[in-house]
């Protein structure tokens, strides 16, 4: 099912031109957390809502979802009268809300849209063709352009205007009391307790979630003492000099029941760059190699200048050396090892000039 094209009708009390701008639109079969049968009306996703029409024709919607409150999306795959239906359940954090598309390309792409303007970012699960996925870039684009410049409803939580005691807790989220739901909801794994601003601004409150047929969602209130410290407001207030005593005494009371949120956000596996293609100067996202590094070979060791005299490559004359007494110099003793002579040298040297001495004579 392609997208329908933007339909601009205009009636007295609810005009379609005065509600955000529709990006895809078609008949979808609704259910309800609170009904009991399923409805086929005409819907149209306009901005971060959906609007819901008895037929295509109307001007005036009967129903509106704010999707601000999104936690999930999946497919339904229980079977339908209709054969060709794909069912589709939306979760939000009120209650979970059944559709049925006409088939499953239409369901895919209705994927494709709610997860674009949830997430502002485009989808990489699902099996679309290139130009839808380009239609979802658009929408995404748009949304994000409608965002920034659309006139705030309410304003936004009013940051702290009293410093924090001690060190802050890795629970600790800035964000309002309904993000605070919306962030426990769809990471349950992660915690159901975290630490947030007030809306005062001079206090803080701690949101918690539990599971009792459905979501139950708890806050309190977290004030500063004039004496230092922190104190919880409940019906009998629980004094804590730090934030982190304040998280400690909510798991202790509840026996480990609360534990803090900690969300790992996801991190790089590898490095990239981008750099341009010198033949075509097109921009390419590379990938580093993962391998080390060559490490710089080694340098041979430094040899001693005495290394190199012929004493020292005789392992003789090394046993020689070594072993004969040196007398102790403060000076140069390498020098005097080398060159002092020893006894049987000096007997030799006396013999072999006895002989010389004889020689001459005799010749004379």
């Amino acid at each position: 099912m392609a997208a329908a094209p933007v339909r601009q009708r205009s009636g007295p009390g609810g005009p379609r031109a005065q509600l955000p701008p529709c990006y895809y639109e078609g008949y979808l079969e609704k259910r309800g957390p609170k009904e009991k049968a399923s409805r086929r009306m005409w819907t149209c996703l306009c901005g971060n809502s959906l609007f819901f029409f008895n037929n295509a024709k109307d001007t005036h919607y009967v129903e509106k979802l704010d999707l601000g409150g999104f936690v999930s999306l999946k497919d339904d795959c229980s079977r339908d009268r209709n054969l060709e239906a794909a069912r589709l359940i939306l979760r939000m954090k009120d209650g979970e809300t059944k559709l049925t598309a006409p088939n499953l390309e239409s369901r895919e792409l209705w994927k494709g849209f709610l997860y674009s303007v949830t997430d502002l970012n485009v989808p990489s699960c699902l099996t679309l063709l290139p130009g839808q996925l380009q239609m979802l870039k658009e929408v995404v684009d748009k949304e994000r352009c409608r965002r920034r410049t659309r006139t705030p409803t309410r304003a936004p939580p009013s940051p702290l205007s009293v410093p924090l005691v001690g060190e802050i807790p890795p629970c600790f989220r800035p964000v309002s009391r309904t993000e605070a739901e919306v962030l426990l909801e769809r990471h349950p794994d992660c915690g159901n307790m975290l630490l947030r601003p007030g809306r005062d601004g001079c206090s803080l409150a701690v949101t918690t979630r539990q599971d009792l047929n459905g979501s139950v969602f708890r806050h309190y209130r977290v004030t500063q003492r004039d004496q230092g410290g922190y104190v919880i407001d409940v019906e009998n207030p629980i004094p804590c000099a730090t934030l982190h005593e304040v998280i400690d005494a909510l798991v202790e009371k509840t026996a480990g029941t609360l534990q803090p949120f900690l969300l790992e956000e996801p991190y790089e596996e590898n490095i990239t760059y981008v750099s341009a293609n010198d033949e075509n100067g097109e921009r390419i996202l590379h990938t580093a190699p993962s391998s080390p590094l060559p490490k710089a070979p080694a340098l041979p060791p430094k040899q001693d200048r005495w290394s190199s005299s012929p004493l020292s490559r005789s392992p003789a004359a090394d046993r020689r050396i070594l072993t004969s007494p040196v007398p102790a110099s403060p000076t140069n003793h390498m020098r005097r090892l080398i060159l002092s002579p020893s006894p049987l040298t000096q007997t030799l040297n006396e013999e072999l000039k006895m002989k010389l001495e004889k020689r001459r004579a005799s010749q004379e």
